[in-house]
């Protein structure tokens, strides 16, 4: 499955973004979907997760009650509603994808990944 993401930007802090995770090749109905961000000089961190059918969620504390991630099976994408940024939100976010798989927080887990979109916050 090839996985392109988008919707990064510039936001002041308190604002919001939305980011999409559109899916090709293959239906995603059956993947675990996650986003995880980098931030320069710092290692690939978890950010949220979702199943494959949407049932349960999981986000790292830093961003629980902020970001919401969903998933639109019918259409093939994952979101992340992003609100009240902050400006160490700043990153370079990616979407992931685990065939079959249930949930992790384990950035080697997953087996595909999209190009990445840069979020910056500005305070």
């Amino acid at each position: 499955v090839q996985l392109q993401a988008s919707g990064g930007g510039l936001v002041q802090a308190g604002g919001s973004l939305r980011l999409s995770c559109a899916a090709s090749g293959r239906t995603v109905s059956r993947y675990a979907m996650a986003w995880f961000r980098q931030a320069p000089g710092n290692e690939r961190e978890f950010v949220a997760a979702i199943s494959s059918d949407g049932g349960s969620t999981h986000y790292a504390d830093s961003v629980k009650g902020r970001f919401t991630i969903s998933r639109d099976n019918a259409k093939n994408t994952v979101s992340l509603q992003m609100n009240n940024l902050k400006p160490e939100d700043t990153a370079i976010y990616y979407c992931a994808a685990k065939y079959r798989g249930t949930y992790s927080r384990n950035v080697n887990w997953y087996d595909f990944w999209g190009q990445g979109t840069l979020v910056t916050v500005s305070s």
